[in-house]
């Protein structure tokens, strides 16, 4: 049945509507979100927020793609507020594709780190997401796997195993290294690393912690929260075990990707939508939607013990502006290489 309903949802593009707050009359304030964050526990931060403010909050969740997709359909009549995605790229292809309007906040600039905000003030991160590598260490020498680079050494042949190449984290990844390394040198790495791989490339990140806990490989490249969720039995006690055969390994310093928010450009709530962005931005509202999800909010680290297990971690200089604008070269590099 489980398996049916997860069908199910995929072929309605992952679309659900819910409401937070119960219905007072017609004229009630209320913000229409559309998310491609897919995660139970934000709720819990929507019902809290109109607990508090008295603003339902309505809320449409589906993949980002499916929701800018939607957007451009939808153009002036669209009933979107406040747009949530995951990745630099999405966020920043959203406001270059003028979906986003810009806003005056002083709440936002704030409690945003420079770099993981929009020049534009088009877009505010809400989490931070770390990509960093598992390993086994019964196939490979951990000892010997301290950065992204490391993964294009010879001696790793036929030991990587990696996602496919329209991962937008993985394209993320990529677009980072263009930025600390150049052109030249982040061709040098993909054809190493991807001369390496000898298995198919994989459709999600659980996939690659599945792989190099059976030995299918010795090493990928997830995002540490996958690994988390796995350790803490989030997808049950299987998978609980194969990701404590494994070992994690935090880069320093770190690729740093982000969820995001921004206001639509057509939003009718646009003084709601304002709040609402305030609040998941804020110290309380970022820890409410990273904590039980192990991301990162935006000023601290994770405080589970799983995490935090993890090691500390210093994000690079890299801005999520700088990773959206390379985005395009990004995956016609990784093409190139054989990145499939």
């Amino acid at each position: 049945m489980q398996k049916f309903k997860k069908l199910f949802y995929s072929a309605l593009s992952l679309t659900f509507l819910f409401n937070f707050a119960p219905p007072v009359n017609s004229s009630e304030r209320e913000v229409k979100v559309y998310s491609g964050r897919h995660y139970n526990t934000d709720r819990e931060i929507y019902k809290k927020f109109a607990e508090e403010t008295g603003i339902k909050v309505r809320l449409i969740e589906a993949s980002g793609i499916s929701l800018i997709e939607r957007l451009k359909r939808e153009g002036k009549n669209s009933q979107a507020d406040v747009i949530l995605l995951v990745d630099a790229a999405r966020i920043t292809n959203a406001a270059k594709s003028d979906l986003l309007q810009s806003i005056q906040s002083s709440s936002l600039e704030n409690d945003v780190p420079n770099g993981l905000k929009d020049p534009e003030k088009k877009w505010y991160a809400l989490t931070r997401r770390v990509r960093v590598m598992v390993a086994n260490p019964k196939v490979v020498d951990v000892d010997k796997i301290k950065d992204y680079t490391d993964l294009a050494d010879p001696s790793l042949k036929g030991k990587v195993c990696l996602r496919n190449r329209k991962s937008p984290y993985n394209q993320s990844l990529v677009a980072n290294q263009i930025v600390n390394k150049g052109v030249s040198e982040t061709k040098t790495w993909l054809n190493g690393m991807i001369s390496n791989v000898s298995q198919p490339f994989f459709p999600g990140d659980i996939s690659i912690v599945r792989a190099v806990s059976k030995k299918k490989c010795g090493v990928g490249i997830v995002n540490h929260y996958y690994v988390a969720r796995m350790l803490a039995g989030v997808n049950g006690r299987r998978d609980s075990l194969y990701a404590k055969k494994t070992s994690v390994i935090t880069p320093n310093p770190a690729h740093v990707n982000i969820s995001a928010g921004g206001i639509a450009k057509y939003a009718t709530n646009k003084t709601e939508a304002v709040k609402l962005l305030e609040f998941l931005a804020s110290p309380e509202g970022s820890k409410g939607l990273a904590a039980p999800t192990f991301e990162h909010p935006l000023k601290e680290v994770n405080q589970n013990k799983i995490v935090k297990n993890f090691g500390n971690f210093i994000p690079d200089n890299v801005t999520v502006e700088d990773l959206g604008n390379n985005n395009a070269l990004a995956i016609k590099l990784m093409k190139e290489a054989g990145w499939d």
